[in-house]
């Protein structure tokens, strides 16, 4: 019998509180997350487990900050680029993040994290899609448009990876902000 399984992430950006349930249903079927896979989560074939799992993002996290949830009732699972961290506490236990406030500090920081990492390449993608555009103009050679029109593109497909997690942040605080 298969004793490890890897499932996909539809992105934690996007459908965090889904995820957490997707594992929570799987661990009542034995198969316990391990750790972050790639694109997706390992999970480990054991005893049948009736947990929740909740989500934090914290940079650079020590000692004390594990503690903190330990004495909460939440155990640390696993961590990815000691940034993103999984939990997990049995059925019932009281939340990681209880009110707004700190459920709002929570997507904030995050946001702010994704618009840092986004903003150079959304401006280098403007700026090489401009300059690719001045080029049917004439004011810079069709083979060095193109070059920029390529540099353009390439800096795109960059931006998608913070650039939608970064947007799905401020959806999140907006949707709360309004409730």
């Amino acid at each position: 019998m298969k004793k490890v399984k890897y499932i996909s992430s539809g992105g934690l950006a996007f459908c965090e509180e889904k995820e957490m349930k997707k594992l929570a249903e799987y661990a009542k079927e034995g198969w316990v997350l391990e750790k972050f896979a790639g694109i997706g989560y390992k999970l480990r074939k054991g005893e049948r487990k009736n947990i929740e799992y909740s989500l934090d993002y914290q940079k650079e996290v020590d000692d004390e900050y594990l503690a903190f949830f330990e004495v909460a009732g939440w155990s640390h699972v696993c961590s990815v680029s000691n940034e993103i961290h999984i939990f997990s506490a049995p059925t019932g236990t009281k939340p990681i993040y209880t009110d707004r406030p700190t459920i709002v500090e929570k997507y904030e920081r995050e946001k702010n994290h994704m618009g840092k990492a986004s903003l150079p390449f959304f401006i280098s993608t403007v700026i090489f899609l401009l300059l690719s555009v001045f080029s049917n103009w004439g004011w810079v050679s069709e083979s060095i448009g193109n070059f920029f029109q390529v540099l353009g593109i390439i800096s795109l497909i960059i931006l998608i990876f913070p650039g939608l997690p970064y947007l799905s942040f401020q959806f999140k605080l907006l949707k709360l902000r309004k409730e």
